[in-house]
């Protein structure tokens, strides 16, 4: 198996492909907004595109890459070798970006993709499968204006142990054993803001060079560059930036649909989390929303409960 896979390392996938919009100041816009950057470099006669957009001028959007011209059969070919072989599912990993030329809004973009690596069987937590990595190259007007690696294991699950533990719980309606929630990665990082939690304190950074505050939790200012930072405590009232209804895949102990929301506090910073006291479908931008924490298993979670003036009075969605 291994051998065949690597028969794709090297080939095409895409052969002058052409993004399906130039950069343009409008997506530019939506995207510094819903990131939160108020970069002055992203606006005004001489505006540059984010860096970090350099993939977004190549997407295909929902009606995907089918009709794309000079899109080559390399990729349905080697995820259908994969599929028969019982590896049929798939988790993005990670990603890699070299930028070596800004965009600018009417920049016509053009790209060339291949397969770069195959890797041999690996075993995960998820699985076994194979990490398969696909490089983009980006232009503008022949120019490479930069790179993007892109990462994905194709695997097939691993089988959940039979045996019930203290720590799973029972779905309900059944007798099945539900697994446990992911646990949080706790590091040097972010250990001050998971202590807070179990206090039932939301605490957000502050650089003390510059005073900006910053969530997530980060080694230094993303403003100023200060290494140096204290923390202040939310006061816990927010609203629904945006939000987005989870359907599918399900993952083990969580229950579709359900409502993920970027909830951004009184503070000014956004964090992301879920709203309850509010059926998934009823979850609105603009909602007003009340920190509480709520325990799951065996871990301390921050999560927003609809206000009761948006949902229908005291006592309603509870």
């Amino acid at each position: 198996m291994s051998a065949r896979l690597k028969e794709y390392q090297g080939r095409t996938a895409t052969v002058g492909g052409v993004g399906r919009d130039p950069v343009n100041a409008p997506m530019i816009r939506h995207w510094c907004e819903a990131m939160g950057d108020t970069n002055p470099a992203y606006t005004g006669p001489d505006a540059v595109a984010p860096p970090t957009m350099l993939q977004a001028w190549t997407m295909s959007g929902l009606s995907g890459h089918a009709d794309r011209p000079g899109r080559s059969e390399t990729y349905d070919e080697l995820f259908a070798l994969l599929d028969a072989a019982g590896y049929t599912s798939i988790v993005a990993t990670d990603c890699e970006q070299e930028y070596l030329r800004p965009l600018r809004p009417g920049d016509e973009v053009t790209f060339d993709s291949m397969i770069e690596s195959v890797s041999g069987r690996k075993t995960t937590k998820l699985g076994t499968g194979y990490f398969v990595t696909t490089r983009m190259d980006i232009r503008v007007g022949g120019e490479l204006a930069g790179t993007h690696r892109f990462r994905i294991l194709k695997y097939a699950p691993a089988r959940r142990s039979p045996k019930t533990t203290d720590a799973e719980r029972v779905s309900p309606g059944t007798a099945e054993p539900r697994s446990r929630r992911p646990r949080p990665v706790v590091n040097r990082d972010n250990a001050g803001f998971w202590e807070g939690v179990g206090g039932h304190r939301l605490l957000i950074q502050r650089c003390t060079a510059c005073g900006t505050l910053r969530f997530p939790w980060l080694p230094g200012c993303g403003e100023c560059g200060g290494p140096d930072w204290d923390t202040v405590e939310s006061c816990g009232e927010g609203t629904v930036y945006s939000c987005v209804v989870m359907h599918h895949p399900p993952f083990p102990a969580f229950d579709p649909p359900y409502a993920v929301a970027l909830v951004e506090l009184a503070e000014g910073v956004r964090i992301v989390s879920n709203v309850v006291g509010v059926p998934y479908d009823e979850v609105r931008i603009g909602m007003p929303v009340r920190l509480e924490f709520r325990r799951y298993d065996d871990v301390e979670l921050p999560v927003f409960r609809a206000a009761a003036a948006a949902v229908g009075g005291p006592g309603a969605g509870s």
